[in-house]
C-alpha cells in the first residue's frame, strides 16, 4: 500500500498539504499501476480543518474521482476515538463509518493504542454495517532497553491480543500489525506474525505497516514478508524514509533475487516520484523528517507525531528542548502503563514528556495523560505508577475507572450527534451529517472552519528563514557529549 497522500505526509508535514497539490500526483500513480492507497483519516482528518482550511470529505471525494471506483482508498480510524483525539460517543463513531464510506473510502484500518478490544469491538461493527472493509489492528511497539516488563509488547503478548479479538468475534477483512515508531526489533515482528499466520483462518491477509524513524524499516518489512505478511506500507520520495515509510523503490531493490517481489514497474514509479518531489517543492520539509534518529528505540516516538510536535515546538520557539522531551519519554511510557506509542497516547506521552522537562518532574499531571491512567480511554496493558495515578486523581478531580469508555461517552451531555446539532443551530451553521461529524471530532476548530474564521498554519519554504529552521545557524553541528559519566548537549557555531 502506497502512504505517501495520507502518513507520509503526517510523518513529514505534520499532514499539513493542499489537496490540489498532491491530485496530480494520485493520478499519476495510478497509472502507474498502483492500486492501494492510504489517503485519509488520522491525523490528516484533523489538519485539514486546523491548518488546510480545507474539507476532508471535499478531500476524499476528489480523491475518489481521480482514482475512478476500482482502486482501494484506505483511512485510519483511533477505534473509540474515530479521527479526534478525544473519545467519542457511540452515535458519533457509527457516523463516522457512515460518512467515511459515502465520501468514497474503501476500507478503514481500525487500532486503540492501549488494545483495549472493547475499543476495537463497537467501530469495528459500525464499520462493517457500514459497507466498508475492515482492517483490525495489532498495535505494536519496541520497548526502550532496560526497562523490567518482559510480556508487554512480546509476540505473546501479541498473539494474546490476536486471540481476544477472535473471541470477541470481531468482524474484521484483514488484519494489519501497525508499528507507529518503527521501534519493534525484527525478530519480534517475524515470530508475531509468524505466530498469527497459524493462528488466523486461511487466506486471511496480514499488512506490516512500519516507519524508518529508527533505521529498522526495510530490515522489519523483510521479517514481516518472511513471516508471511501480504502487503507492505511503502511510500514515495520526497515523504519515504526517515520518519516516514520506507521508499518503494528502495524496498524493491531489497528483494530483487529473494524470491520475493513487489508488483510495481520500477521505472514508471521512479518518474513519479519525480513528479512527487517537484509538486511538494515548496513544502518546508523539517531536516528531522527525512533523517534516521538512533535515539527513538529508547523514547519511543512515531514518525508521524514527530514532525507534528517539532513543527509546533518550531512555531513556538522551543524546539531546543526537543531532545530533552525525547530523553523523558522513557520514563512517562513505562510509568504510564506500557501503551503503544501512537495517536493519540504518543501525544499524551509527549505531553507529559514535555511538561516534566519544563517543570519538576511529575509536579503536574498533563490531562489527557492522567486520564489515560485513570481508564477514561480504555484498559492500559500494564497497570500504570500508583503513585503517579494518585496524583492524576488528585489532580484532575477523577476517580479511577474500569468502565467502557462509550458507556461513560454516552451519558456525557456535552457529546453526541444531538448536543453538535445544536452546537451547529447555535452559531447559525447548517447541520448535516458531515458539519455534526466536524464538530464532534474537531471541536472549536471545527466550528471555527465552519464559520470561514480558520487561520492557515502550512510552513512553506519561503516562511521559513535558512538560519531558523531548527533554532541553531543553518551551518552549526549539534552533538550529545558524555562527560564522567554525564551527557551534555553542545552547539558548534561557526566563527
Amino acid at each position: 500500500m502506497d502512504t505517501s497522500f495520507r502518513d507520509g505526509f503526517q510523518s513529514c508535514f505534520g499532514a499539513r498539504v493542499k489537496t490540489q497539490d498532491f491530485l496530480p500526483v494520485l493520478e499519476a500513480a495510478v497509472s502507474a499501476g498502483n492500486e492501494n492507497f492510504e489517503i485519509g483519516g488520522g491525523a490528516r482528518f484533523q489538519s485539514l480543518y486546523f491548518y488546510c482550511q480545507e474539507d476532508a470529505f471535499e478531500m476524499m471525494d476528489a480523491a475518489r474521482s481521480v482514482v475512478g471506483p476500482d482502486i482501494n482508498l484506505q483511512t485510519l480510524a483511533r477505534g473509540a476515538n474515530v479521527v479526534g483525539l478525544e473519545s467519542q460517543s457511540r452515535d458519533i463513531i457509527d457516523l463516522h463509518a457512515k460518512l467515511f464510506k459515502k465520501h468514497g473510502i474503501t476500507t478503514i484500518r481500525n487500532f486503540d493504542a492501549l488494545m483495549d478490544i472493547r475499543n476495537l469491538a463497537y467501530s469495528g461493527e459500525c464499520i462493517t454495517n457500514a459497507g466498508l472493509k475492515h482492517q483490525v489492528v495489532i498495535a505494536l511497539m519496541g520497548l526502550p532497553p532496560g526497562l523490567n516488563e518482559t510480556y508487554c509488547h512480546s509476540p505473546e503478548f501479541y498473539t494474546d491480543k490476536l486471540k481476544e479479538i477472535l473471541d470477541a468475534n470481531v468482524p474484521y477483512d484483514s488484519v494489519a500489525f501497525k508499528d507507529a515508531s518503527g521501534t519493534t526489533p525484527p525478530a519480534i515482528v517475524y515470530k508475531s506474525i509468524k505466530n498469527a499466520r497459524e493462528l488466523l483462518p486461511e487466506g486471511t491477509i496480514i499488512q506490516f505497516h512500519t516507519h524508518d524513524t529508527a533505521g529498522m524499516g526495510v530490515a522489519a518489512n523483510y521479517a514481516a514478508i518472511e513471516a508471511g505478511a501480504d502487503i507492505i506500507d511503502l511510500a514515495m520520495d520526497p515523504v519515504s524514509g526517515g520518519t516516514s515509510q520506507v521508499d518503494i523503490l528502495t524496498m524493491w531493490h531489497r528483494l530483487r533475487d529473494t524470491g520475493f517481489t513487489i508488483d510495481i514497474d520500477p521505472e514508471k514509479i521512479l518518474e513519479v516520484e519525480k513528479m512527487f518531489t517537484d509538486h511538494m517543492d515548496k513544502y518546508y520539509l523539517p531536516p528531522e523528517a527525512v533523517a534516521v534518529n538512533p535515539v527513538i528505540p529508547f523514547s519511543p516516538m512515531p514518525g508521524g507525531a514527530l514532525t507534528a510536535n517539532t513543527q509546533m515546538m518550531r512555531d513556538n520557539d522551543s524546539l531546543d528542548l526537543f531532545p530533552k522531551v525525547i530523553e523523558n519519554m522513557r520514563e512517562v511510557v513505562a510509568k504510564g502503563g506500557y501503551g503503544s506509542s501512537v495517536t493519540p497516547v504518543s501525544q499524551f506521552y509527549f505531553q507529559q514528556a514535555f511538561a516534566n522537562t519544563v517543570q519538576e518532574k511529575w509536579s503536574t499531571i498533563t490531562e489527557s495523560y492522567g486520564k489515560m491512567l485513570l481508564g477514561y480511554f480504555g484498559k492500559t496493558p500494564v497497570e500504570p505508577d500508583q503513585k503517579i495515578k494518585e496524583l492524576a486523581s488528585t489532580q484532575l478531580n477523577l476517580e479511577p475507572t474500569d468502565e467502557d469508555i462509550h458507556d461513560i461517552n454516552d451519558r456525557n451531555s456535552k457529546l453526541g450527534v444531538d448536543y453538535n446539532k445544536k452546537l451547529l443551530e447555535g452559531e447559525g451553521l447548517e447541520v448535516t451529517e458531515e458539519n455534526v461529524f466536524i464538530s464532534a471530532t474537531c471541536g472549536s476548530r471545527g466550528i471555527s472552519f465552519l464559520k470561514g474564521e480558520g487561520k492557515d498554519g502550512i510552513r512553506y519554504k519561503e516562511d521559513v528563514k535558512p538560519d531558523s529552521t531548527d533554532g541553531t545557524s543553518a551551518s552549526s553541528r549539534s552533538y550529545k557529549l558524555r562527560v564522567d559519566g554525564d551527557f551534555f548537549d553542545v552547539t558548534v557555531y561557526p566563527k
